[in-house]
């Protein structure tokens, strides 16, 4: 690896996040074609089903793609699915040299990509920057390693830690810079989970509204054991997909439901455990194997999100905070019944801290969450 390696493949990052918004299920990846020190050509995957990052960037580079040097965040692919295996483009095109950012985590993939390149003879280099490509793509990698969607949990507060007031006012603790940094969040997720208590409560559309960010609407997942979500629920209209997750397993129930409702992009699935609510680890696991959810947002009351973090569901807590007291009396961030000694604490791990008009976001990776169950 030289110097240039490193350079070269920070550009790729630069050119993969440019499909952040847009390439799901699929992972964000970029690609450069280089020779004699000069960039021939750049690529990103825009979209599952359109060329992939190499693709792109071997149209651009045409026949001067012979003899060059590829590189790419994410190992080439070496399977047929929406598109042709980019391993067999690169070794057709009569590149010299690959580096690579990381091996790709698909099963299907799994270093098979290089072997397959090495063996036609082109050197293959990498991994490069290998922590750097992996952060790009956090829920792809957890969904291909471990089934599950990579689980931010959203919450808003006062300083002294509070998301609402007693009688469940919320509107609006941060500012807009704050809740433009939502809408953010919102179009890199496949799902947006909220439960039916937060529904009731605040009437939330959930959507990206944000139209310069080009993705398409995440799904929006209700958790409503018992099915009290009014067929006039905001979100229930929004454009876009909605999943309804019960408890019930009544067939006539559901149906009623349908009818009410009246709209044929809200579903509705019954998923629940032993204690006759929703099962949310299996909720998570159908949305990564049935829905292909990468990254997943939730963002709902303190039940739902202590449930997930004490299921140790979540991956990253965003806590938006604004420079106001709400007192004693009014609501907390999470229920975490059942807390009593220093042991059943959830350790966090800060990542970052941005300041949003007036307001700041702080962002976690849940180092320990306790089961309770």
């Amino acid at each position: 690896m030289i110097d240039a390696d490193i350079t070269y493949m920070q550009r790729c990052l630069e050119l993969a996040r440019m499909g952040k918004y847009s390439a799901r299920p699929n992972p964000a990846v970029g690609s450069l074609i280089v020779r004699n020190d000069s960039v021939l050509a750049e690529g990103w995957h825009e979209k599952a089903g359109q060329d992939h990052a190499e693709i792109m960037a071997l149209k651009h580079a045409g026949a001067d793609a012979q003899g060059s040097t590829v590189y790419v965040t994410l190992e080439p692919c070496s399977f047929t699915g929406k598109t042709g295996p980019c391993c067999d483009a690169l070794i057709e095109a009569g590149v010299e040299r690959l580096v690579y950012g990381m091996v790709d985590p698909n099963p299907k993939v799994s270093g098979s990509g290089l072997e397959k390149i090495r063996a036609a003879g082109i050197r293959v280099e990498g991994p490069v920057m290998e922590k750097e490509c992996a952060a790009l793509n956090p829920g792809f990698i957890k969904r291909m390693t471990q089934g599950l969607p990579y689980v931010r949990c959203k919450l808003a507060m006062s300083l002294d830690g509070r998301t609402a007031m007693a009688s469940g006012e919320s509107k609006w603790i941060t500012g807009p810079a704050a809740r433009e940094d939502v809408q953010r969040f919102r179009a890199v997720s496949s799902a947006v989970i909220t439960g039916i208590e937060t529904v009731i409560a605040d009437d939330p559309g959930l959507d990206v509204r944000n139209g310069t960010l080009f993705c398409e609407q995440p799904l929006r997942v209700i958790v409503d054991s018992r099915l009290r979500i009014s067929p006039q629920a905001k979100t229930l209209h929004r454009p876009g997909k909605v999943l309804l997750v019960t408890a019930i397993d009544s067939e006539d129930v559901i149906s009623a439901k349908y009818q009410a409702i009246g709209n044929d992009n809200v579903s509705i699935f019954s998923c629940a455990n032993v204690q006759g609510r929703v099962d949310l680890e299996k909720l998570l696991r159908i949305l990564a194997s049935e829905y292909q959810c990468n990254d997943v947002l939730v963002e709902s009351g303190a039940e739902l999100a202590g449930a997930m973090l004490s299921g140790g569901l979540v991956d990253e807590v965003l806590t938006y905070i604004a420079p106001k007291l709400l007192g004693s009396d009014a609501r907390a961030l999470f229920n975490l019944p059942g807390m009593t000694m220093m042991s059943d604490q959830v350790e966090l791990e800060f990542l970052d801290v941005v300041m949003l008009g007036k307001d700041c976001r702080m962002r976690s990776r849940v180092i320990n969450a306790q089961t309770k169950q």
